[in-house]
């Protein structure tokens, strides 16, 4: 029997947009410099009232009306951020509050940008149980909010913005069809050894201050490229199918070198790859659900395709799920 299914989705980017020349002018880098190196051109920057909670909201709604579903039809909200509103209450509570949904289960993952995928896996895991019938997921982040914009070498890789899926329970009535939508597979990891090649140096209990974030990018880069790679193979494996049998990945869109090399390991064309780094940048556990989004408006997913979400993040932590759409 396949998981729960994804039967809408939304997503929501601030007014705001911040080009490299833009930024060029505020730190020692150029438009060539950062391009070469991520494939970034330009990202959204929340502004005056714009927050995690504002972007969740509207990505939300946007996927419940995609869905065709109302507030009411919900029953679990897992929001995954790394920049709540507050230290709590959990930010997903304060979406539930702004739609009206009943009082089911709502809580924030914490997993930085691997977060809609541990997001993802949660909730699908206590649909499939019986534990709730409909899930919003959500990813949603303001980075710039806990960016250090004196250094060049973290402010330009990220971005804020928000997006999401609505999860329906698989019918337990009888069993899926072969080739059904479903989530078919998911595999999660972490490793706290590698704290220290990407953090956030500040925290309640440490400084208590919101700190900023710190990273080694050469290191991280290394570490994703094995991960993402080790981790596909393990989905794939866990459902039967292999590489070719793809129709996209969705990864997580932090360089556009880590999603080249990934894909050339996994032996698929570029082409395959949903790619929005370009616009978005980095936007953290927003990244994977707001590039699923896109690439479903714009007609490249349609049902029945075989999609694989995948992300790396802070941690380290990392995985990916199969989802059939």
């Amino acid at each position: 029997m396949t998981g729960s299914r994804i039967v809408g989705s939304g997503s929501a980017l601030p007014e705001q947009i911040v080009t490299n020349h833009d930024l060029a002018a505020r730190v020692d880098t150029s438009d060539e410099w950062i391009i070469e190196r991520t494939g970034i051109r330009q990202r959204h920057i929340a502004g005056e009232g714009e927050t995690t909670s504002t972007l969740a909201i509207a990505a939300a709604r946007a996927a419940l009306a995609d869905a065709g579903l109302t507030p009411a039809d919900i029953d679990l909200i897992v929001l995954a951020t790394a920049t709540p509103d507050n230290t709590f209450p959990a930010t997903a509570t304060k979406v539930q509050h702004a739609l009206g949904c009943p009082n089911g289960p709502a809580f924030d993952v914490g997993a930085v940008c691997s977060g809609f995928l541990y997001a993802l896996t949660t909730a699908d895991s206590l649909l499939t149980t019986g534990a709730a019938r409909r899930a919003l997921v959500i990813g949603a982040e303001t980075f710039s909010r806990i960016l250090d914009w004196e250094d060049r070498t973290t402010c330009v890789l990220f971005g804020d913005g928000a997006g999401a899926v609505v999860l329906e329970a698989p019918d337990q009535a009888r069993p899926a069809q072969n080739g059904g939508p479903g989530v078919l597979a998911s595999r999660l990891h972490a490793d706290g050894a590698q704290h220290d090649l990407l953090y956030v140096d500040g925290g309640p209990s440490s400084t208590q201050t919101v700190g900023h974030l710190r990273m080694k990018g050469r290191e991280v880069f290394r570490h994703a490229v094995v991960n993402l790679t080790n981790v596909l193979h393990e989905v794939l494996d866990d459902a039967g199918v292999c590489a070719d049998d793809i129709d996209w990945i969705v990864p997580h869109q932090a360089n556009k070198r880590i999603l080249d090399a990934t894909a050339k390991k996994l032996g698929l064309p570029a082409e395959k790859v949903i790619v929005t780094v370009d616009m978005h940048a980095n936007t953290s556990a927003a990244s994977v659900p707001l590039a699923f989004d896109m690439a479903r408006r714009d007609g490249r997913i349609k049902p029945g395709d075989l999609v694989m979400f995948e992300a790396m993040g802070g941690g380290f932590t990392w995985g990916a799920s199969l989802v059939r759409i």
